[in-house]
């Protein structure tokens, strides 16, 4: 890893879902890095690539039909992607922890909640029944479920409490990196604050390392150090969270912030970004985002945008900036 500061680095990573209907291109020559401590948002629109990523750094993605066609997924110095079956059971859960998207669908219904902590506690560390229960009770009491209640079945708890539940499965065995895939989509305002607070101070607490995927650029501000904005499958750009909020490039970035209401201006509608995301099986040629672009020029359609580094640290996958260099 370079500069071994990097817990995870994605090269050129590539995963397609090959159907009857033709090829979907759900993630692109992905780039990205991760630090030890840092929490990354993934954001874009629904079927942008975010959950193909996060389920291909767990090597979970359905195949068939969806393959990683190329790339690697350095994780602490080791490409995962190389890894078998069995190498990446033990990495699963344990050093690696996924919280997906739905709490209501997450949690097996005939189990009580401390036997499904406890399963995971039992599976990666070499602990006895006892212990792995005095463990779940632990997680249970730090995302503020009383332990008491480790005997309860999902049903019996709110849709809140079930998602600090799988939070508590996720983070179990101390993991070094946690993937969350929209974690509070599913609850209302006050529990969203309350669940998002809850796991920026677990992540403090055990110097864990986020992925954040979401399409709220609010929940971005509140809890990443860097975003990665994507579209049709591409990362279009990538910084830190305050030079994005201060300096958005992409056409497409800046789109997603005219959407948003800002309470500090005068103005009567939003404009929304024109057009919906393309087919994944028909991906416009050139730029993906062209046909959608109000600064489009006519070689966006012919050639595929570079990655370029427009200032130390951001990156831009736009023809207009790769002329600005030129």
């Amino acid at each position: 890893m370079k500069d071994n500061k990097n817990l995870l680095e994605i090269k050129d990573l590539s995963i397609h879902y090959i159907t009857d209907d033709g090829t979907v291109r759900a993630v692109e020559e992905m780039n990205l890095e991760i630090g030890v401590g840092e929490t990354l948002g993934l954001v874009g629109e629904t079927g942008a690539g975010k959950t193909t990523t996060a389920l291909g750094i767990m090597n979970l993605v359905p195949n068939p039909p969806g393959k990683i066609i190329g790339g690697e997924i350095v994780f602490e110095g080791e490409d995962l992607v190389k890894k078998s079956q069995s190498e990446l059971r033990k990495i699963r859960g344990n050093k690696i922890s996924m919280i997906f998207q739905d709490p209501m669908t997450s949690l097996n219904p005939v189990m009580t909640v401390g036997d499904q902590i406890a399963e995971v506690v039992k599976l990666h560390q070499n602990v006895n029944a006892a212990e792995a229960t005095e463990r779940a009770m632990e997680m249970l009491e730090k995302v503020g479920i009383p332990g008491t209640r480790h005997k309860d079945f999902p049903h019996q708890f709110s849709g809140g409490m079930r998602q600090r539940v799988v939070i508590a499965i996720a983070l179990a065995c101390n993991p070094t990196l946690l993937i969350a895939d929209e974690p509070t989509t599913a609850l209302d305002v006050t529990i969203q604050a309350q669940v998002l607070d809850l796991m920026r101070n677990l992540k403090h607490e055990f110097n864990t390392s986020m992925i954040m995927i979401t399409h709220d650029l609010g929940v971005v501000a509140e809890v990443c150090d860097k975003v990665a904005i994507m579209y049709a499958g591409n990362v279009i750009e990538y910084t830190d969270v305050k030079r994005l909020y201060t300096s958005p490039k992409h056409p497409y970035t800046i789109g997603l912030f005219g959407s948003i209401p800002d309470i500090e201006s005068d103005e009567s509608r939003l404009k929304p970004i024109k057009g919906l995301m393309p087919d994944p099986t028909n991906i416009p040629s050139g730029c993906p985002f062209h046909p959608r672009c109000p600064k489009a020029m006519d070689i966006c359609s012919q050639r595929k945008p570079k990655n370029t580094e427009v200032e130390p640290g951001h990156f831009v996958k736009c023809l207009l900036f790769e002329n600005t260099e030129k």
